[in-house]
């Protein structure tokens, strides 16, 4: 098997089990919070814990990309699994809340196990199968994302949160060594110029085609984020069966995920052969059509449809934002950039919540979906218009 090949397949399964481990654990912690002695404010301690990890690797992001570029992007890989191994573990002992905020933090400090595997990915496959690999990755993503959190349930239930916890920590074990064993970065020049996070935000600035990346990369995330407070209570009442609630959100909540798992590669092999930029336009245009048309439905049958057609187009937008990085930097400067990507990513994932929780709480909850929609279409809309720049960043790199 070819050595991109064998990357492929062993980061699959390393980024599905990785995002299992973390979708096993995240659902569940207000559940466990009055385990450890949280009666009061469980929403603020709830929102707090989840934040924390974005804000921390928001900032920890740019500084592991700039060391990934100086030492490899799978030594990296294999920090952030033994750190998750060792958080997730640790987790699993918990006594008060004071001590999960503190796991959370050094989470979002120490962690990047995926974006390691995207940035590998993208730098040690042949150019035209890039399209293909970051598809299978958002594939293994989603799908561990669907199927995670029916482990850490099924696992709750029989043997207790902490358990749960554990295992995710067993599970990006495993991962980690499979990394370690078969997979090989043959691809990789140390950069030369000195580590500073502040040089290489400086270097990205003037690289308009990766602005631009980062730029899209903020709006969709929190597009995606500005949803998630008030999805439950609009699937609640679309459902009008408070006893099913959690049945019918998972479900629902999975849908797109799923859409994700059928049609990603589809969408990838696409962007290998007519660019990423067609396919991010055609995916953002999708979304926030899908995003708009989820206000229209009355009754849960249809809603879910629409969720996942949503699904269906907007699988291709991540991977195409990660190709327009690998084609708009220069190898040495690769796993700075997906650094900033990942800060990007984190920067909306902070925004989106509190946008939506503000929009919710003010009006009803179809203006949350007509503003996300609002933003996805201005993402498609810039993407179209300043095309010249993405597809001329991505022309100069590959002809450099």
């Amino acid at each position: 098997m070819q050595g991109w090949k064998r990357n492929l397949w062993v980061l699959w399964i390393g980024v599905f089990f990785t995002s299992a481990s973390f979708s096993m654990v995240i659902p569940f912690l207000p559940i466990f919070l009055p385990q450890i002695g949280v009666t009061e404010h469980v929403e603020i301690w709830s929102g707090l814990l989840f934040s924390a990890a974005f804000f921390a690797g928001a900032i920890a992001s740019p500084f592991w990309g700039s060391v990934a570029d100086k030492y490899g992007r799978k030594p990296m890989i294999i920090r952030a699994g033994v750190c998750l191994f060792i958080i997730y573990t640790l987790t699993a002992f918990v006594t008060n809340p004071y001590q999960l905020l503190v796991l959370r933090i050094a989470q979002g400090l120490l962690t990047g196990f995926i974006p390691g595997a995207i940035a590998l990915i993208g730098t040690n496959t042949p150019g035209k199968r890039i399209g293909y690999a970051l598809s299978m990755i958002s594939t293994a993503s989603a799908s561990g994302g669907i199927l995670g959190p029916l482990l850490g349930g099924g696992i709750a239930h029989l043997v207790g949160n902490r358990w749960a916890f554990g295992s995710a920590g067993i599970f990006t074990l495993i991962s980690t060594i499979l990394v370690i064993f078969w997979v090989t970065e043959e691809n990789f020049t140390p950069s030369k110029k000195r580590g500073s996070v502040k040089n290489d935000i400086k270097e990205a600035w003037s690289n308009r085609p990766l602005m631009l990346v980062l730029l899209l990369t903020i709006i969709t995330a929190g597009s995606i984020m500005t949803i998630e407070p008030v999805l439950p209570l609009y699937i609640v009442k679309l459902g009008g069966s408070v006893d099913k609630a959690s049945l019918l959100a998972g479900i629902v909540f999975s849908l797109p995920g799923i859409a994700s798992a059928l049609f990603a590669p589809v969408w990838g092999k696409w962007a290998d052969k007519v660019g990423f930029h067609r396919v991010l336009v055609i995916g953002l245009l999708g979304g926030g059509l899908g995003t708009l048309a989820q206000i229209l439905f009355s009754e849960i049958i249809g809603f879910s449809i629409i969720r996942f057609v949503f699904g269906v187009f907007f699988c291709a937008v991540y991977p195409a934002l990660n190709g327009l990085v690998v084609k708009s930097t220069a190898e040495d400067f690769r796993g700075r950039a997906f650094g900033l990507s990942q800060t990007a990513n984190q920067i909306g994932g902070m925004i989106g919540p509190m946008i939506g929780g503000v929009i919710g709480g003010i009006f009803p909850v179809q203006i949350v979906f007509v503003v996300t929609g609002i933003l996805l279409l201005a993402a498609m809309g810039a993407a179209h218009w300043k095309g010249k720049d993405l597809i001329g960043g991505s022309m100069r790199k590959s002809n450099a």
